[in-house]
């Protein structure tokens, strides 16, 4: 399996890892990344053990918790990222292999911290661990799995599958460092589902009210709850400024705060550079730019005079101050929602490693991790 090295910290032992024959774009990340985390102040989110990141599909929000989790691991911090959805997006982010049911190291930083590991969760494999756990049927936890049982059960009943997974969650998070042989993280992010669904996922209780009201499944729903709803979670939503996604992300903060979870920070994504004048924008959109004007900076920067493509670029330009003028409007009500808000930009060329790396120092620069 691949491993990305992290930024050296101040007062930690770089890793000694070959020299590259070319500049190598995560490596180039990795060492903004370097520089912005040692020259930010102490976040805000200190005592936060449990980063929930959701947000509507399509808003990238899968690229957002690996973000984050490079981001906590870059000041130093052991961080477990989990998926639970079943699609191996971490796996295709971080272009290593599909990963099973076991924590495996992504990113390996100095030996006195700053690692990142990853873990695909399954409801089945969840379900086998625990029946293993809690009433010692290894071999015939198993035998349950090849007769269909294991599936059966966490399809029936949608609030057991809740509970399994994020009493996987729950475990890392409070994984004792007494015990041998234990793999301890200093915070967790877990990728969680859709904001349409994420207060029923977590507020795993409702969903066990007509399944189990004792015993040790409602046990561990108690103290997974214990968790959720303490000062060492933040449930992050990630938007872009389109109405849909605002709305939704408006939706699921108002559904987290009837749940009594812990609403964390609004991150925009994908947010569009804003480096043309308003006077341009308000010219460019009511169609009023200078052709000529464009056909000379054209000419200066040496391409031929061309009518038609003046008239494309004038139109381009257009349609990105109408793009701009939603934006605005969708920014001005995610300002209103009354959480911290970050922001990240979009990358022309896509989130590739290197792109990753860029989004966690903007994370860290804006202090959210």
């Amino acid at each position: 399996m691949r491993r990305h090295g992290l930024p050296p910290h101040p007062g930690r032992r770089p890793l000694r890892t070959p020299q590259p024959t070319g500049p190598d774009p995560a490596e180039e990340a990795a060492d903004t990344l370097a520089r912005v985390t040692t020259s930010t102040p102490d976040t805000p989110w200190g005592d936060v053990r449990l980063h929930v990141v959701t947000g509507k599909g399509g808003t990238g929000k899968s690229t957002v918790a690996a973000a984050l989790g490079l981001a906590l691991a870059s000041r130093g911090k052991n961080v477990l990222l989990c998926e639970v959805e079943g699609r191996q997006g971490i796996a295709q982010l971080f272009d290593v292999p599909p990963l099973p049911y076991e924590e495996r190291r992504l990113v390996q930083g100095p030996a006195d911290g700053g690692e990142l590991y990853a873990l695909a969760i399954d409801p089945e494999s969840a379900l086998l661990e625990y029946l293993a756990m809690y009433y010692r049927l290894g071999r015939a936890g198993k035998a349950l799995d090849r007769f269909g049982v294991i599936d059966f059960a966490t399809t029936v009943a949608p609030g057991v599958r809740d509970v399994l997974l994020t009493g996987k969650v729950y475990e890392a998070v409070r994984r004792n460092r007494r015990k041998k042989d234990a793999r301890t993280y200093d915070a967790v992010v877990l990728d969680a589902p859709p904001t349409g669904r994420i207060a029923q996922f977590l507020n795993v209780n409702n969903e066990l009210a007509g399944l189990a009201k004792v015993g040790p499944i409602k046990s561990q729903a108690d103290v997974v709850m214990s968790l959720l709803r303490s000062r060492r979670t933040a449930i992050h939503l990630v938007t872009v400024l389109e109405e849909m996604p605002v709305q939704e992300t408006a939706d699921g903060i108002a559904d987290l705060r009837r749940a009594q979870l812990p609403v964390g920070a609004v991150i925009v994504n994908r947010v569009r550079p804003q480096d043309i004048a308003p006077a341009d924008l308000e010219s460019a959109a009511a169609g009023q730019l200078d052709a000529g004007r464009i056909a000379t900076d054209l000419a200066e920067a040496g391409v031929e005079d061309d009518p038609a493509l003046v008239a494309g670029l004038a139109q381009e330009a257009r349609d990105h101050a109408e793009r701009r003028a939603l934006e605005d409007a969708q920014r001005r009500v995610v300002a209103e929602l009354g959480v911290p808000t970050y922001e990240l930009p979009l990358l022309p060329g896509g989130v590739d490693l290197g792109g990753l790396y860029e989004l966690a120092g903007d994370l860290a620069k804006q202090g959210l991790a």
